[in-house]
């Protein structure tokens, strides 16, 4: 490779230096730097009018958002799940005392395949968590309707999803409740943070009453809660990062494109689908090194780490591998196929929106070389 220094799966998007310095000097002269202050509150605002949506909570990242939502809807006994993620859309079930059942995914989209879901409800089901894999939209229409039919409620595992639509609007209108994530890594970061997208006021009180101790004045405590709140910097950064997401998304969906072109044709690597009439964000590039490939995933992925280059095997061990899941029954190989085989093939290539295309020039080659 010609690269001069090493090239990751994603760098985040930084707005000029000198244009953050009028925030902090608000922060400064304010006094506040947290506790839900004006720019948590105008973060709140503007994330609303961008993405459409009715009611949003800013956290401090996207797990406590996740394990807090879990909180907001009372949820206890099973949750079905996918066991392709990354470790926090499971870990915040065991921190709630939840036990998760997980079920394989989709073979297109990798997300929770909604046709094996009602095999797995039980008795003791009381919601389903899927995850927006790679920002590409779940079949939301089939996972309501086996929701509505056992009265289970959905919580989405947004994190990679901001700015997903569909065809009415956004993917984050979907289900009781959507978690997003705005850590340094994804398409919109405020450094770290995360938000919980509800769908009325009461609920939206409930949450920022549990990440706020559960205080709901200076002497009164109603729930167990913890401290969730993001940050006065946090915010204000989010709002400067929000005037350039059109940009950046626009640049991502042209380092898509590139990809897609200079690896078509090249044998055993596949491009996942695009998210065809869905409005996309193109948080990832995920490919999948099949058998027709000459070399195996691990391998390519070694080759392009020792050439400066640093894909990452997103999901890779799958949840469901991990020590403290692989006792589930539901964990079993056996009753994960598709998943288990996923994990074996996926490869993430680098896409953020500085990235020049020279180098989506010399990483496709250079897959395409061996």
């Amino acid at each position: 490779m010609n690269s001069n220094k090493p090239i990751y799966i994603t760098q985040p998007m930084l707005p000029p230096l000198e244009e953050f310095i009028p925030y902090l000097q608000q922060i400064w002269d304010r006094k506040i730097l947290t506790n839900c202050g004006p720019f948590h509150e105008q973060l709140e605002q503007a994330l609303c009018d961008y993405l459409g949506v009715k009611h949003i909570s800013l956290f401090t990242n996207g797990t406590i958002a996740l394990v807090t939502a879990l909180q907001t809807l009372r949820i206890v006994g099973e949750v079905i799940t996918t066991p392709y993620s990354f470790v926090a859309t499971t870990h915040s079930l065991l921190w709630n005392g939840i036990k998760p059942v997980f079920v394989d995914v989709d073979p297109n989209t990798l997300n929770l395949n909604p046709d094996r879901i009602e095999a797995a409800i039980t008795p003791q089901t009381t919601a389903i968590m899927p995850v927006h894999c790679y920002g590409h939209p779940c079949d939301v229409d089939a996972i309501q309707k086996i929701a509505d039919n056992y009265n289970l409620k959905v919580i989405y595992d947004a994190a990679h999803a901001f700015g997903v639509q569909d065809a009415n609007g956004s993917i984050l209108r979907h289900g009781d409740l959507s978690v997003l994530s705005f850590h340094a890594t994804k398409v919109f970061n405020t450094f770290e943070g995360g938000a919980i997208v509800c769908p009325d006021a009461k609920t939206k009180v409930r949450i920022d009453q549990l990440k706020n101790f559960g205080h709901v004045g200076e002497v009164t405590v109603v729930a167990p809660g913890i401290n969730g709140k993001m940050s006065e910097f946090n915010a204000a950064l989010g709002l400067l990062q929000l005037k350039y997401i059109g940009q950046a998304l626009a640049s991502r969906k042209k380092i898509d494109a590139a990809y897609r072109k200079r690896l078509q044709g090249v044998k055993g690597i596949r491009c996942l689908n695009d998210a065809g009439e869905k409005i996309a964000n193109y948080a990832y590039f995920p490919v999948m090194v099949d058998a027709g490939y000459p070399i195996c995933r691990d391998e390519l992925y070694q080759r392009l780490k020792d050439n400066g280059i640093h894909p990452r095997r997103y999901f890779y061990p799958l949840i469901s591998d991990f020590p403290m899941y692989r006792g589930l029954p539901s964990a079993h190989k056996e009753n994960l196929p598709v998943a288990t085989a996923a994990a074996l093939q996926i490869l993430c290539l680098p896409i953020y929106p500085d990235m020049d295309m020279s180098v989506v020039d010399e990483i496709a080659s250079f897959i395409a070389a061996q």
